[in-house]
């Protein structure tokens, strides 16, 4: 499916054009047929020469309905661009391609309508006119077709020539994350609400589960319809009807969005570029009422410029803008900027950054990925693709760092773990970046939950308190001048065990379960402390947590003031 907007002046037959087109017309509200003005958005389809399927967006051409031309044409990029040669170039005619150059379009096709009605010479004015008012322009080298509506002539000539515009146009991307600005919404009986868009960004079928935004109502997929027909599913660069279950349609308004939950970054504060135009007769600031329009909606915002206090008719600058409600805003979307004060069109331009991290007097924003993770340092690739809708690899298990912020965080790794000696420094100690860096520090080991250099990882049984405490089992001396950690580290190994503030080795509790045994095989009746002590040839200081542990391992038992044997000694 190709989609293209018709943009023009009021009344230069933009919708009689669509319906000879089509077979179908556009304009849907009395009123409109009445008057013959287009004051909402009308919707037609038709099949082009090469079996593609066509959806036109008639939007109005009345500088009163600007904002609904602004919300037909939003998220497309194709337009039939309409001049009478009855009036030639009008106002408005030089607004709207000043606002299509805005949102990006990228190819047209010029129609010259009502050509039964004017003398040759005064077409023959009207195609040296359009000439000179494209020139520069995306338009500059668009085909350019003659038409009467009335009597169909030209008309083949016209859909061969949007055949061959789009014939080689890419299908929309479908990146999986769908978005559909609201453009219409109204109720079916026996059906409920209906709300009707372009989607991009993604497909959508019947159950999916949606919000919408800013009303942060959650909605379901009841039903699908595009070109008359129900659907199942549809992809991006459709144009669709919805059926929705979950709110009703007078709670639902033309700006509304569509998407997925957790799919988008909500935004209220972003940066862009804003083209002023030439012909406004004064600087852009931030003093004014300002409209900006993004999608299909029109939003009262507030704005900085960065850099600069004001923008000159004709540049181009970075500016801060402010909204009054979140939107699903991704860098790249167009948007359209008006002073409503004045009643004019200021400019336009993309967005660069949907969270912004830098003070507005620094900021220096662009559509770069390298600059957002630059100037966060770490970001994780979900939070990577929010902001910008790109799938990036990441560096180190899911994050995408910055090499000089990476290299530091390394080093910092590297000090703390060599300022620790040999038994290294907990895991718990470093945060979730010093923790993701580990897999690169190859020199360095994870060793029962803490971090050391390789050549330590074998050196806490070697440790010389050990051998102190080896060579004196019963008796054994302060750790004195031992560092704490390293205590820590020994006993949580269970190498040494400490009891009541004494370091033993693990070999001194079967030292003394052997010497409990000894005892009682010649004092079946039990022994005194001070038997064990002198036995062991150690102090009271010693003796007590040594058999206060043999009690609460089963070795021995306490009766009165003597030990006998639990069912745990070992024999002598």
């Amino acid at each position: 499916m190709h989609i293209v907007a018709t943009a023009g002046h009021v009344d230069h037959g933009k919708s009689t054009l669509v319906k000879s087109l089509t077979g179908s017309d556009p304009d849907r509200f009395i009123e409109e047929q009445t008057r013959g003005l287009t004051i909402d958005l009308g919707f037609a389809s038709t099949t082009l020469p090469s079996g593609s399927v066509l959806s036109i967006v008639d939007v109005p051409g009345h500088v009163r309905f600007l904002k609904n031309m602004l919300a037909g044409v939003g998220s497309v990029q194709t337009c039939l661009f309409v001049v009478a040669a009855t009036e030639g170039w009008k106002p408005q005619s030089e607004e709207h391609l000043r606002i299509l150059e805005l949102l990006g379009f990228i190819n047209g096709v010029i129609v010259v309508t009502k050509v039964d009605q004017a003398e040759s010479d005064l077409i023959e004015v009207t195609l040296l006119e359009i000439e000179e008012k494209v020139k520069g322009t995306f338009l500059e080298n668009a085909p350019l077709v003659k038409t009467n509506s009335i009597d169909g002539t030209g008309i083949d000539v016209l859909l061969k020539e949007i055949s061959e515009l789009l014939k080689d146009s890419p299908d929309p991307d479908n990146v999986h994350r769908p978005r559909l600005w609201i453009d219409r919404s109204f109720s079916i009986k026996g059906t409920g609400t209906v709300v009707t868009g372009t989607l991009t960004g993604g497909s959508l079928k019947i159950d999916d589960d949606l919000e919408v935004w800013p009303l942060k109502e959650k909605v379901r997929v009841r039903g699908i319809q595009a070109h008359h027909l129900e659907q199942n599913e549809i992809s991006p660069g459709s144009r669709c009807a919805l059926n929705i279950a979950g709110v009703s349609h007078v709670h639902i308004s033309r700006g509304n969005v569509l998407i997925k939950s957790g799919q988008w970054h909500l935004t209220k504060m972003l940066d862009a570029s804003l083209q002023v135009l030439e012909e406004i007769d004064h600087n852009v600031s931030r003093r004014g009422a300002f409209i900006a329009y993004f999608g299909s909606g029109e939003y009262p915002v507030k704005l900085r410029v960065l850099g600069p206090n004001s923008i000159l008719p004709g540049g181009k600058e970075p500016i801060r803008i402010f909204l009054p409600e979140p939107l699903p805003l991704l860098p790249g979307d167009r948007f359209i900027l008006r002073e409503s004060g004045r009643d004019e069109t200021i400019g336009g331009g993309e967005v660069l950054d949907v969270d912004p991290q830098e003070k507005a007097s620094k900021a220096k924003p662009d559509r770069s990925i390298e600059r957002i993770i630059k100037e966060r340092g770490w970001i994780n690739t979900e939070d990577l693709k929010l902001l910008t809708g790109k799938n990036i690899e990441p560096d180190i298990d899911n994050w995408i760092v910055d090499p000089v912020i990476l290299q530091l965080t390394i080093e910092t790794v590297r000090e703390k773990v060599k300022s620790a000696g040999p038994t290294g420094i907990e895991l718990s100690s470093l945060n979730e970046h010093e923790k993701a860096t580990i897999s690169l520090l190859k020199d360095m080991v994870v060793d029962s939950g803490r971090l050391k250099l390789s050549i330590h990882k074998n050196q806490t049984s070697n440790h010389p308190f050990i051998k102190e405490l080896q060579d004196s089992l019963l008796a054994p001396p302060d750790p004195v001048g031992v560092d704490r950690s390293e205590l820590r580290e020994l006993v949580r190994k269970g190498i040494i065990i400490e009891k009541s503030g004494v370091f033993f080795s693990s070999d001194a509790i079967k030292a003394a379960s052997l010497l409990a045994a000894k005892l009682l095989s010649i004092k079946p009746e039990g022994f005194t402390v001070s038997e064990f002590r002198e036995a062991a040839g150690n102090t009271r200081k010693h003796a007590m947590p040594l058999l206060n542990h043999l009690d609460e391992n089963g070795i021995t038992r306490r009766r009165d003031s003597v030990r006998i044997a639990g069912p745990r000694l070992p024999k002598f």
